[in-house]
Formats: C-alpha cells, sequence, structure tokens
C-alpha cells in the first residue's frame, strides 16, 4: 500500500491532497466455498470483491480537503478525508486519550483501516468550540474500498452525524461526555440485505435502510497517588427506523475500568469490560432487533475480525505492558457469544462496493456459544521513520463455529506489517 500527499498549512486555511496506490497480490482462488461456510478467511474476501482475480491493483484519489480555521471559533472542512467517530475532542490527559482513542471511538464511523484499501468520506464537517464544549456536525457519502482496490467512487449512501463533547476537570482527574446522534440512509435499494429473515422475503425486500441511532459516552481518569491511575467507561446506543419492509429496534451497551498501577518497569495498564449489541429473536415479525453497527473499522475492538458487536456479547480483559520506550506489547482475551441464538453470526465493517450489502451472516443453528479468543501483539519504533507490528491470535471455536466448521473449529491469523514513513 503506497501513500503519496502533499498538503500546506496556512494561517486562515489548511489543505491536503492525497493518492492511494494499493496492490494485493497472489490471492487464493480455492477459499471460497459454498455457505454456510462461505469466505475463508482475508483471502477469500479479497478474492471475490476483486472478481474473482488472484492479482489486483489500482491508483485513486485517497484524500482531497480544505480545512478553513479560525473562522471565530469554528472550523469548517470540505473535500474527501477520513473520519472517526468519538474522536472530535482530544483529552489532555495521555490516559484518557488513551481510552477515548482505543476503547469509543471507531465505533459506528470509521475508515476500515486494517484493510489494505480502507475508506473515505465525501462531504463535509463543521466544528465550533465554546470553552470546555465542542460541536461538531459531518455529513458525507462513504466512498468505496475496504477489499476492493478501486476505492474512487462514491456508494449510493448517505451518513449524518452531530455531537456534542464536553470536557470536564474532576478533582482527581479528567473526563470526557459525549451525546450524539447519526443518521444512516443506504439507496440502493437492489442489494439483498443481511438478516435473519428467509431469502425469498429478503429478496422481495426492496425499501430503504433508514436508520436513526442515538448515544452517549462517559470515560474518566481517577489518579489514585500511589496506588496508579483508574479509568473506567460506559458507551450505549439506540437504534430505530427502518429496515426495508421492517421496523428497527435496536441497541448496544459497552461497559469497561482499568487499572494503571504506579509501576515504573513495564508501565501496565489492565482493563476488563464486557460489550452488547442486540440480535433478533423473530425473523417472521415486524420488527427488525439486530444493532447495525453502520461504517465501522471492526478490527479496532475485534483484534481477530471474524466478529463484531452485531448480535454479539463479549466479555474481555486486556493488558498492556511497556518494557522499553520503542516496545510496546498488548494481549487480550474475549469470551463471545451470540446475543440471541435466532440471529446470525455476523462479520464485516459497512458497505464498501455498490453490488454488496456489506456485512455477512452465517447461521446460529440455534446454538450461543461463538469462541473463545487469546491474542498478544508487539509494535516497536525502529526509527522516526520505521515500525513494524507482529501479531498473532488464535479463537476456539465453540457450538455455533463447530456446526460450520465441523472438522476444526478453531483459527489461527498472523501477520507481520512494517510502515515506513518519508
Amino acid at each position: 500500500l503506497l501513500r503519496i500527499g502533499i498538503g500546506q498549512t496556512r494561517e486562515k486555511f489548511d489543505w491536503f491532497a492525497e493518492m492511494e496506490q494499493p496492490s494485493i497480490l497472489g490471492l487464493p482462488s480455492d477459499a471460497e466455498v459454498a455457505g454456510p461456510a462461505g469466505q475463508l478467511g482475508l483471502g477469500g474476501s479479497y478474492y471475490v470483491a476483486n472478481n474473482n482475480e488472484s492479482n489486483n491493483a489500482s491508483i485513486f484519489l485517497k484524500q482531497a480537503f480544505v480545512d478553513f480555521k479560525h473562522l471565530g471559533p469554528a472550523r469548517v472542512k470540505l473535500g474527501r478525508f477520513e473520519y472517526f467517530d468519538g474522536m472530535e475532542v482530544k483529552p489532555k490527559d495521555p490516559m484518557l486519550a488513551a481510552v477515548v482513542q482505543s476503547r469509543i471511538a471507531h465505533r459506528l464511523i470509521s475508515n476500515f483501516g486494517f484493510t489494505a484499501v480502507q475508506r473515505t468520506f465525501d462531504g463535509g464537517q463543521f466544528s465550533l468550540n465554546s470553552g470546555k464544549n465542542n460541536f461538531t456536525f459531518f455529513s458525507a457519502r462513504p466512498t468505496a474500498g475496504i477489499l476492493q482496490t478501486d476505492g474512487m467512487p462514491e456508494l449510493d449512501i448517505e451518513v449524518y452525524y452531530g455531537a456534542f463533547t464536553r470536557s470536564i476537570s474532576t478533582p482527581h482527574g479528567e473526563a470526557q461526555l459525549r451525546v450524539f446522534g447519526l443518521g444512516y440512509v443506504d439507496d440502493r435499494t437492489t442489494i439483498l440485505k443481511t438478516d435473519n429473515r428467509p431469502v425469498p422475503v429478503r429478496t422481495a425486500d426492496q425499501g430503504k435502510v433508514q436508520l436513526a441511532t442515538y448515544g452517549a459516552n462517559y470515560a474518566q481518569v481517577v489518579n489514585a497517588n500511589h496506588a496508579g491511575k483508574f479509568d473506567f467507561l460506559v458507551w450505549g446506543v439506540y437504534q430505530g427506523g427502518s429496515w426495508g419492509a421492517l421496523n428497527q429496534r435496536a441497541g448496544a451497551f459497552v461497559g469497561e475500568v482499568g487499572w494503571q498501577p504506579a509501576v515504573k518497569h513495564l508501565k501496565p495498564w489492565l482493563s476488563a469490560g464486557f460489550s452488547y449489541g442486540s440480535g433478533d429473536g423473530n425473523p417472521n415479525d415486524s420488527t427488525h432487533g439486530t444493532f447495525f453497527q453502520v461504517l465501522t473499522t471492526p478490527r479496532q475492538y475485534a483484534r481477530f475480525p471474524f466478529y463484531n458487536m452485531m448480535n454479539n456479547e463479549d466479555f474481555y480483559f486486556t493488558l498492556n505492558l511497556k518494557p522499553a520506550s520503542k516496545l510496546a506489547l498488548r494481549s487480550e482475551g474475549h469470551a463471545l457469544r451470540l446475543a440471541n441464538s435466532a440471529d446470525f453470526w455476523y462479520l464485516g465493517g459497512g458497505a464498501f462496493q455498490p453490488k454488496t450489502f456489506g456485512y455477512t451472516g452465517r447461521p446460529s443453528n440455534d446454538f450461543s456459544g461463538l469462541a473463545n479468543v487469546w491474542d498478544i501483539s508487539a509494535d516497536y519504533q525502529i526509527t522516526r521513520s520505521i515500525s513494524t507490528t507482529l501479531y498473532y491470535g488464535h479463537a476456539w471455536g465453540k457450538t455455533v463455529i463447530a456446526k460450520i466448521y465441523p472438522k476444526d473449529p478453531n483459527g489461527q491469523f498472523a501477520y507481520l506489517e512494517t510502515n515506513f514513513h518519508f
């Protein structure tokens, strides 16, 4: 993946333009089988998304925007750019900033950052700062890309987002509150929706997906002196609107606590939490109860990304260590269940091409147990311009997966990634 950009920072405005050239080579032609097993990992997903070609390359305009600043307390950005919900305001406290970036941001709107092509948005952003308060409004259409190498076209989808964020000073730390709303309209009425209804019923339903998501989150860091620092967060949303011919009634919730002991060596940071995204309990009624994660990056919260927040319960823990200034270690464990056994096991992170919906679903066979996952990663900053990441994850598949992959329900995912910035 080659990205080359040019830009300028001026007194009244900034501008930036960037070209992207992705190449996806040597894709396996046998990594897709008939349902329900479907695409067998990223190789199969890349292969199908690129018209069943093993070698693919493209070049397109990744970003091109103008950011008008110093408009009193406001600023306006127009053009093609990346956007991440939850990152409207960066907290001053480093620990709180890390919590917001790693545990709150990207849940609904993101660039799908771990895939080769990723996504951007064509639209505008308005921001207004008033003391400790920030108001942000964003309206755009997502681009194609993510798995397919051609990321130039827009998709026939609109996103409308607004957020109020308040920075809060506390006697022993810092906190942040955000209240937000998100509108999503998918005008691609000929696309087969992914849900638990029978295929003939879904095929006949050519109504639009028009959703409104309302939510809030609160995160706080508490400095306990000799005991170290503690953090906690809550994030929750309610989702309504229409899912084609169905009424949308869904929701999601996250709660997490963390502790950073006052230890100089290794600088440990431990956290544990629970994530819930609702599922649909009846495929034959007039309500769609599956939480829809809009245009997200699954790997932000599922580092072995065979699941997301849709119809999912996730009990998890995280351990971060810093053995050296240039080396960071991270390990996670997840106990995964489907929130509703009558619904699908969902994968994906949102629309990325005109001809596919953006999420896939595999049958649960009326079971709930999905998998237990453990992983570990190492990030090393070799020089100021060169960094590398090594990752390994192992999943022990439970009943839902075992019914689809009876020979071996377990999975492994490993990669080595190197980045050069010049």
